[in-house]
Parts: structure tokens; C-alpha cells; sequence
């Protein structure tokens, strides 16, 4: 990787909010307008004030990742998608939101775990931020957690991890979180950093 190459990377910026309003307070995340100051002038932007979330690329000794599929309503699909949730333990770290995900929507505990990547998922309307993770060494839990609403059905299914790049790749699984896990997980096994 070139100097140029390493150098490029989000900056954070400070800008002068000159006004906020709760527009939304909602059971999951809520809506805010902010009125902020920027160049010449104040911009007006409307976003999803989010908690942020944890997210789990499981993958076994046989480098098959766990996917699941659950109903997801704003998008009208069961999309294929990979264990993940709310950072919305006051005082939880994001490792510990993964684990606790694993287990409760997947029964599983993991003895290895390596942080694979953090993304914002929609930067031009909310401010969430996922933290991505590897989790190896699985094993069973019994059943962690009642599943209700649209938790109460969620299909499993384990693929190769080659597979499901390949269904990212070939736009039959367009989750974006799973997107980034499996690719992200495939090029770090791949290269060996996350080897045992």
C-alpha cells in the first residue's frame, strides 16, 4: 500500500450546531434535524439518530458462515443477513453486544473472536456505526433467548464462505452488513491474519 494510500481515510469534523430538534422519538431509534453552520452558511439536514449496533461473521471449522433470514419491514423482504444488534446495553462495549447477539439469536458462543471492521451504513441519513466482528471456536448455548416479532421465525442457514461472497458478489444477498462481514472475514482468513 502506498504512503498516499495509507493517508487517505474519514476525517472527522466539528461543526457549530446551531440548532437541534427531537422531530421523531421512536421505539427503536429516533429522528432529529439539525441546523449547523458549514462554509458560507447553515445547512438544514434531517437523519436517524441511531444507537449503533454489533455484528457477527460466525464462521466454523469447516469455513462455513452462519446466515440468517428474517423479515425486514421497510425493505418488504427476508433478506439474508448476519447476526447482529442494537448497541442499546447503557454501558456495553460493542465485543459484548456480539456476543450476547450470537447467543441470543443464534444459541452459540464463540472462544475466538477478532475485530474485522466498523462502517457507517448510511452516512447521508443516519449516524450508525457497525462494529463488525469474527467469531470462531463455536458452540452450542441451548436456547439463550425467547424469539418474538420478527425474531419468531428466523431461518439458519451455514454456506461455505466462499459461497456467500459469491452471493454478494452476484447480488443475491444485498444486506449490506452481511456484505461487508463475509468479504471482510474472506480476505482476512484468506491472508492468514486471523489464523489460529
Amino acid at each position: 500500500m502506498s504512503k498516499t494510500s495509507e493517508s487517505l481515510r474519514d476525517e472527522p469534523v466539528e461543526v457549530d450546531v446551531v440548532e437541534t430538534e427531537l422531530v421523531y422519538s421512536g421505539h427503536v431509534w429516533d429522528v432529529r434535524s439539525d441546523t449547523f453552520r458549514y462554509g458560507e452558511g447553515e445547512i438544514i439536514r434531517q437523519y436517524v439518530d441511531h444507537p449503533g449496533a454489533a455484528a457477527v461473521v460466525a464462521v466454523d471449522d469447516q469455513d462455513r458462515v452462519l446466515l440468517i433470514q428474517q423479515y425486514r419491514h421497510p425493505i418488504r423482504h427476508r433478506d439474508w443477513e448476519i447476526p447482529a444488534g442494537l448497541l442499546d446495553v447503557e454501558g456495553e462495549a460493542p465485543l459484548e453486544t456480539a456476543r450476547r447477539e450470537l447467543a441470543e439469536e443464534v444459541d452459540l458462543e464463540a472462544d475466538r473472536w477478532d475485530d474485522l471492521v466498523s462502517i457507517f451504513t448510511t452516512p447521508g441519513g443516519n449516524d450508525e456505526v457497525v462494529h463488525v466482528f469474527l467469531a470462531r471456536g463455536l458452540s452450542p448455548v441451548g436456547v439463550a433467548h425467547a424469539r418474538e416479532e420478527e425474531e419468531a421465525d428466523i431461518r439458519q442457514e451455514w454456506m461455505p464462505l466462499s459461497e456467500a461472497v459469491d452471493g454478494v458478489l452476484t447480488g443475491r444477498f444485498r444486506n449490506g452488513i452481511l456484505a461487508v462481514g463475509v468479504l471482510a472475514a474472506s480476505h482476512r482468513l484468506r491472508e492468514g491474519v486471523a489464523k489460529d
